[in-house]
């Protein structure tokens, strides 16, 4: 009896129990509200294969999906003092630091990596909006400046993904001072001869729309981003009239002049290494995801950036 009860009895109930199904396995479109499997939907970088609505993407899932083999090495970043203005709200900026970092495993809102785009070495900066709106902070400054510092060391173009609510008010002035530290970054690239390309992705406003995130060679969207400073709502409040259907959206601004390309994301590792590659004055690009470069016979990674000079910095003017 007792064999029965504590082995054949548990058996049978394990067998013919209801099964427990992950939450996490099916995702609901917000737009036309297809349901979608999660290795469909991250397969196709968070896009919905019904209606091609871009959901948001992880930063490093970001970097993988650009980076050939989804191979790259993270570019140190200097760690600013984590709370210089003893900021309080409902609770300490200390704390929501630690939320935040907790919350995503990142330091704060930029994450900086060099590696190779379709075998053309590159330095790739991405904004993650998980963490913090990705607001731009003193660490986001630093970031960018130190992005741009590699990309001029190693003489490879910057290309920066964009995803941000502003500046960092928990900050004050010590946020909105990242602007123009930002700003001679950028300029820096461009007397160094080096492209930086811009990626806007949704949402990217405020500050950091005023500052690094439009001063690009070459402006890109996703499609149906939102791209502006201040919010429609106080726009329509400030100048009392309606604003046009589709305003402060990828399409609008690529319409009347603000953008140059409006690019789905499956599509943006191809068109970004073409461009890359135009600007480098490369040999056309092989398309295609890419395995992680191997090494040559002597041990280091192959530089095909070593075969053209850059342009110099009177004909990048």
């Amino acid at each position: 009896m007792n064999w029965i009860t504590n082995y054949v009895r548990p058996t049978i109930n394990s067998l013919f129990s209801r099964r427990e199904v992950p939450e996490n396995l099916w995702t609901k479109c917000a737009e036309c509200g297809t349901m979608l499997f999660h290795r469909e939907l991250a397969d196709n970088l968070n896009v919905c294969t019904n209606c091609d609505h871009h959901m948001a993407i992880g930063a490093r899932d970001r970097l993988r999906s650009v980076f050939d083999g989804g191979a790259f090495v993270d570019v140190a970043v200097p760690d600013p003092v984590d709370d210089p203005l003893s900021f309080r709200d409902q609770k300490k900026y200390v704390d929501r630091i630690k939320e935040a970092r907790k919350k995503t495993g990142e330091r704060d809102a930029m994450l900086v990596a060099e590696g190779e785009m379709g075998r053309t070495p590159v330095v790739v900066a991405v904004q993650d909006f998980s963490f913090m709106g990705g607001s731009m902070s003193m660490y986001v400054g630093n970031a960018i400046v130190a992005a741009a510092e590699r990309a001029i060391e190693l003489g490879r173009p910057l290309i920066l993904f964009s995803a941000a609510g502003g500046a960092r008010m928990q900050e004050g002035i010590l946020g909105l001072m990242q602007m123009p530290r930002t700003t001679i970054a950028v300029q820096m690239l461009k007397e160094a001869g080096l492209p930086y390309i811009v990626v806007l992705t949704h949402p990217t406003t405020g500050g950091v729309t005023a500052s690094y995130a439009m001063l690009g060679d070459v402006q890109i969207a996703e499609p149906n981003a939102l791209i502006g400073f201040a919010g429609a709502r106080v726009i329509e409040q400030t100048i009392g009239e309606q604003l046009p259907e589709g305003f402060q959206r990828a399409e609008y601004l690529l319409d009347h002049g603000m953008l140059d390309r409006v690019t789905r994301r499956t599509d943006l590792k191809d068109e970004l290494v073409t461009i890359v590659r135009l600007l480098m004055r490369l040999d056309p690009p092989v398309k295609g995801d890419l395995p992680p470069p191997n090494e040559t016979e002597k041990g280091k990674p192959e530089n095909p950036l070593k075969r053209n000079d850059p342009l110099s910095p009177e004909e990048a003017k």
